[in-house]
């Protein structure tokens, strides 16, 4: 890789952006939040900065998720974001523009995908491509995407999730639900507010889920005190909150996430649905690392399912290897400026 020649992948998600750099791996993994002044509407802080300031800040400061459900809800705010990771990465000293790749959603049209791309451009990339999400998922957890084997990803990020069937390098059948970690927290959320009459923030019940949270029952449940405010008091107090229910609580989101599997798996082909249930079906994304998910998901279809290794990496480590071999994987790839 020439000095000229710098090339990054983005992972371009609702909850967090995480940048590759070829040669060293994940460099950036920052929350996708940018908080932006009401009144003169300037951008204050991105990342980690901005995320602090969630449900903390005067009523002059928003915060804004400018990925909600997986695309772009704001096009300024997508472009200051994407401009300070691409600077981020790239440190101080970098004169050379860089080839940008930038993971999409599969349900993504292709304004949406114009903009991504416009986007980057705008925010100092030399090209930029977009691949879908579920392919780069797939590439990323070492599947040989252009076999003539279905292969089957199911991506769950925090505003999506992805599911989709790959043979020859494409998406024979896929379907995206707006539906994940963030709806699961939501989920968590409601529950606690109805049963304690205890209002949290989504930090809390996202460290609810990922402290004690499952997707079947557990016989030796784990247990967590929340603190939150009281609603009826308007006073802070905490409660105990167990791994069942919150299993509970999920269930309507999870529901939704298994009925979206079936939905790809009834649309898949029978010469491809047979290789499915030999190869199982693949689980990437920060949101499959709920307890138990993938004993859910073989519970539901009959179909087995693994965890893909770094699940939560799996995608921006596969715009990275698709960035290294662009040659190889051209067929894949949406488009450039």
């Amino acid at each position: 890789m020439g000095i000229f020649s710098k090339k990054l992948g983005i992972d371009l998600g609702t909850a967090n952006t995480l940048v590759f750099l070829p040669g060293k791996g994940v460099i950036l993994n920052e929350p996708s939040v940018v908080a932006v002044s009401e009144q003169d509407n300037k951008i204050l802080a991105i990342g980690f900065e901005a995320k602090d300031m969630i449900g903390k800040t005067p009523d002059s400061i928003i915060t804004y998720l400018p990925m909600k459900d997986g695309v772009i809800a704001d096009y300024r705010v997508t472009e200051a974001m994407l401009h300070y990771f691409i600077n981020k990465a790239l440190g101080p000293f970098n004169f050379f523009k860089p080839d940008v790749m930038i993971s999409v959603p599969a349900g993504v049209t292709s304004t949406e995908r114009r903009a991504v791309i416009e986007a980057a451009i705008r925010a100092g990339a030399k090209n930029a491509y977009v691949v879908k999400e579920p392919i780069l998922a797939a590439i990323g957890a070492g599947i040989p995407i252009y076999e003539s084997k279905g292969h089957m990803v199911v991506d769950i990020g925090g505003g999506t999730t992805d599911v989709a069937v790959i043979s020859l390098g494409g998406i024979v059948a896929s379907t995206s639900v707006k539906c994940a970690g963030n709806k699961i927290d939501q989920a968590i959320a409601d529950y606690i507010k109805k049963t304690f009459n205890l209002a949290i923030g989504d930090r809390t019940a996202e460290e609810v889920k990922i402290k004690i949270g499952a997707a079947v029952p557990l016989e030796e449940e784990l247990s967590v005190t929340i603190k939150g405010r009281d609603f009826i008091q308007g006073l802070p107090r905490s409660a105990r909150v167990s791994t069942n229910e919150i299993v509970h609580a999920i269930d309507r989101e999870l529901k939704q996430i298994i009925k979206a599997i079936k939905d790809v798996l009834q649309e898949t082909p029978p010469e491809l649905a047979s290789d499915i249930i030999d190869q199982g079906i693949i689980m990437t994304g920060g949101s499959s690392l709920l307890r138990n998910f993938t004993d859910l998901v073989y519970r539901k279809t009959g179909v087995k399912a693994t965890l893909a290794e770094d699940s939560l990496f799996c995608v921006v480590k596969g715009t990275g290897i698709a960035l290294e071999h662009l040659d190889v994987y051209k067929k894949t790839v949406l488009s450039k400026k």
